[in-house]
């Protein structure tokens, strides 16, 4: 059975094909690496889960842990459905069977194959989670890190991914003094834009970003962190590539001036060659 899910997901993909072309336009001159990294790209546009997956998209990866996730979930939610006590459950069984170390700039399949994860796809695998049992969120994306606010019984309520232990914060006093931490500044600018999204704050200085996004801008934001590697690399062609298909998935002006940086850095290399 566990086995069966992923191919049960590749073959979604190509049912969703057709329409997903309609939603999202021509794909013709994205620069995928793989047609199965492009299949999965537009699946994804039912299916976030898919979506995730087309960064460095690799048929050995298995989806073992994450049906066993699904299944012990599953299990707690028939019981007491969206309570308290099973968000807990969400936020820590993920680190148990998803979240195993922490290494920036690491890709959703990275964490379904390695336990490897950052803010980012760890992100993205809790808001899957909280979709799939109807919890009210948001995903915020700051300069550099990503965090989740869950609305539940009337009060905010923070899962941050990248702590194992406190990262689940409900106390109204530390919730309000967390986000204080990061709120934004219209007046400030960005310090960096080749800075990938990763640990929680530690400098605490102004900040220039306080956005909710959702998932497929999520998954914009793991393309732009896979491209950052790549430019910190020096090979701004890649880098480029991987943007394209960041800023399809969300226009950000940090995501169109990167490019337009890593554009340029390519011109001035090849122009000295």
């Amino acid at each position: 059975m566990k086995k069966a899910f992923l191919t049960y997901l590749l073959l979604a993909a190509l049912a969703f094909l057709a329409k997903a072309q309609e939603d999202i336009g021509n794909l013709d001159e994205l620069p995928f690496d793989s047609n199965t990294e492009m299949e999965l790209w537009k699946a994804g546009q039912e299916n976030s889960f898919l979506l995730f997956r087309a960064v460095h998209p690799d048929s050995h990866i298995s989806d073992e842990k994450w049906v066993e996730l699904l299944a012990v979930l599953d299990k707690k939610y028939d019981k007491k459905g969206a309570h308290l006590s099973v968000l807990r459950s969400i936020f820590e069984k993920s680190h148990q069977k998803l979240f195993t170390t922490y290494e920036q700039h690491s890709t959703f399949n990275d964490m379904l194959f390695e336990g490897k994860y950052d803010c980012v796809s760890a992100s993205a695998a809790l808001g899957l989670l909280l979709d799939r049992y109807g919890y009210e969120y948001k995903v915020v994306e700051t300069d550099y890190h990503v965090f989740i606010v869950v609305h539940h019984e009337g009060k905010d309520i923070i899962l941050e991914s990248t702590l194992p232990i406190g990262g689940m914060i409900t106390a109204p006093t530390e919730v309000a003094s967390y986000l204080e931490g990061y709120k934004a500044d219209d007046q400030v600018q960005l310090k960096s834009l080749n800075q990938r999204l990763g640990a929680p704050k530690i400098d605490l200085s102004d900040n220039a970003i306080f956005r909710k996004v959702n998932l497929t801008e999520l998954a914009g934001l793991q393309y732009y962190n896979d491209a950052i590697a790549h430019f910190n690399e020096q090979d701004f062609e890649r880098a480029s590539k991987q943007l394209s298909k960041a800023l399809k998935l969300y226009d950000s002006g940090r995501i169109e001036g990167l490019k337009e940086l890593a554009d340029e850095q390519g011109r001035l290399m090849a122009s000295s060659n």
